[in-house]
């Protein structure tokens, strides 16, 4: 008996089996993570270099002089940064005020880690816990 060969490559028959699997378990709930629930605008978002430019820029330091504490009273304030677009808009408002010169990517891996730390656009969150959304 003659052998078939499959008309796609190994590989390619492989990924399309992962992804498969990953399309049926986000279907049913079972997804893993939380960032699979991520809005688009920061799916593709470098999260590391977003930590990285909010030590650089000292944001921290300077959203504790603003509103004094450890300065995350400044994250959520009341009906102002309401959806994910907001929040990329205030990063680029920062950047442009304090002439910090972010590149968009940049722009957008900082507000992809203030998405994830602090305002949880799109995800689901145990009540109470950090970032849970009233």
């Amino acid at each position: 008996m003659k052998h078939l060969v499959h008309p796609r490559p190994a590989a390619a028959r492989r990924a399309a089996r992962s992804q498969g699997a990953a399309v049926v378990l986000a279907l049913l709930g079972l997804g893993g993570s939380a960032w699979a629930q991520t809005p688009d605008i920061f799916r593709d978002a470098d999260l590391s270099l977003g930590e990285k430019l909010i030590v650089e820029h000292k944001c921290s330091a300077c959203h504790a002089r603003k509103v004094g504490g450890d300065g995350s009273s400044i994250y959520r304030p009341q009906g102002k940064i309401n959806s994910p677009g907001l929040l990329r808009g205030m990063v680029d408002y920062c950047s442009t005020e304090l002439n910090l010169q972010l590149f968009p990517e940049d722009v957008t891996a900082v507000a992809a880690v203030l998405q994830r730390d602090h305002y949880r656009f799109g995800m689901s969150v145990a009540p109470g816990a950090k970032g849970s959304r009233p």
